[in-house]
C-alpha cells in the first residue's frame, strides 16, 4: 500500500525548475528586454552591442578629433610629409588600441582583459630581448624625425662614409654614395656617431691650399686667389672670398682659400672647385708664379771605404 506525504502548509514541488541567472548593473534593462526573445544569449547581445558601438565611437572620434589635432602638432614641429605618415599611423595604431581596451571594459569582458594583459606583458618582454637591435634602430630612427639633423636630399658624412640622403625609415636610413652605391645604414649607426651636414644651411664653404715658391710674390698671389674667385659665378660674393697664409712648408708657402657656392650637390661641388682650381693655376702661370714640387737635399761624404774594412779593428 502506497501512501505520498504531504508537508502541512508546504507549497507543492514544481515538475520542472527554470534556473536563471539575473542581470545587474547599467545593462540590465536591455538584457530583460530581450530576454524573452533571445533566452540565454541576451546577455552576450547585450555586450557585443556595447562593444561595437563603442569601438565605432573612438573610431569616428579618431577621425574628427583627435587625427587633426596630431595633424596641427605635426605642423607646428615642422614635420615633413616623409615623417608625418609613419607617425601618423603609429598615432592611430595607440588610440584605437586604447579604444579597443576601453570597449571590452564596457561591454563587461575585464577578466579576458586581464588575461589579455598578462599575456601582452609575457609578450612584450620576450620581443624585446629578441629585437633589441630592431627596437633600438626604431627608438633612433623616432630621434632622426623629431630631432631633423638631416633631410631626405640632404648630404651627410659620418666615419668614413659620405651621401646623398635617399630614404628615411624607422629602421634604417638609405643614402647614396657618390659612387653611386645604395648604403643601407642602421638608424642607430646615425644616432651614436657624429653626423656631418654639410649643406644644412644651403651653402658649403670651401677650403683649398695652394702651395707658392718662397721666391713668388705673397700679395700678387693672394689678389690671384681672389679674383679668380671673384670671377666664378658659382662662388657666392656674400660670405666674400678670402685667403690665409697657413703654411710655411719644406718647398711652398701655403695659402689658404676659402670661398662658398650656394645650396651645392656633390657634382656642383666637385666641378665649382675644380673650375677655380684650374682658372688659378692657368692664372700663376701667366705671371710667372710657380707651384713647386716636393724637394729633397741629399749630402754625403766624399770618402770610401772598402765593406770588408767595415766593423775590423786594425
Amino acid at each position: 500500500m502506497a501512501t505520498a506525504a504531504t508537508a502541512v502548509g508546504a507549497d507543492p514541488v514544481p515538475s520542472a525548475v527554470a534556473v536563471t541567472t539575473a542581470q545587474t548593473g547599467p545593462t540590465a534593462p536591455a538584457v530583460d528586454l530581450l530576454e524573452p526573445y533571445l533566452g540565454p544569449l541576451s546577455g552576450v547581445v547585450v555586450s557585443a552591442a556595447i562593444f561595437l558601438v563603442v569601438l565605432v565611437t573612438v573610431f569616428v572620434l579618431n577621425k574628427a578629433v583627435f587625427s587633426p589635432l596630431v595633424g596641427r602638432l605635426f605642423d607646428r614641429q615642422g614635420l615633413d610629409e616623409h615623417a608625418r605618415r609613419p607617425l601618423q599611423k603609429i598615432a592611430t595604431f595607440l588610440v584605437l588600441f586604447a579604444g579597443v581596451t576601453v570597449a571590452f571594459g564596457a561591454a563587461g569582458y575585464q577578466g579576458f582583459l586581464r588575461s589579455l594583459a598578462t599575456i601582452a606583458a609575457a609578450a612584450t618582454l620576450a620581443v624585446g630581448f629578441a629585437l633589441q637591435d630592431v627596437i633600438k634602430n626604431f627608438v633612433a630612427g623616432v630621434f632622426i624625425y623629431t630631432d631633423k639633423p638631416f633631410r631626405i636630399g640632404d648630404w651627410i658624412e659620418w666615419n668614413d662614409n659620405s651621401g646623398v640622403v635617399e630614404d628615411i625609415s624607422f629602421r634604417v636610413t638609405r643614402v647614396r654614395t657618390f659612387d653611386n652605391e645604395l648604403l643601407t645604414v642602421p638608424n642607430h649607426a646615425l644616432t651614436s656617431d657624429v653626423v656631418k651636414n654639410p649643406v644644412a644651411k644651403k651653402t658649403l664653404r670651401l677650403k683649398f691650399v695652394f702651395g707658392i715658391d718662397y721666391d713668388d710674390d705673397v700679395e700678387r698671389a693672394t689678389e690671384i686667389i681672389v679674383e679668380e674667385a671673384e670671377r666664378s659665378e658659382a662662388i657666392l660674393d656674400d660670405p666674400a672670398p678670402s685667403v690665409r697664409l697657413t703654411e710655411l712648408a719644406d718647398s711652398y708657402v701655403g695659402l689658404q682659400s676659402r670661398i662658398w657656392i650656394d645650396d651645392p650637390s656633390r657634382s656642383d661641388f666637385v666641378k665649382a672647385r675644380a673650375d677655380y682650381v684650374k682658372a688659378v693655376k692657368a692664372r700663376f702661370d701667366a705671371e710667372d708664379i710657380s707651384i713647386p714640387f716636393p724637394q729633397r737635399t741629399v749630402s754625403g761624404r766624399d770618402a770610401w771605404s772598402e765593406p770588408a774594412a767595415f766593423g775590423r779593428k786594425d
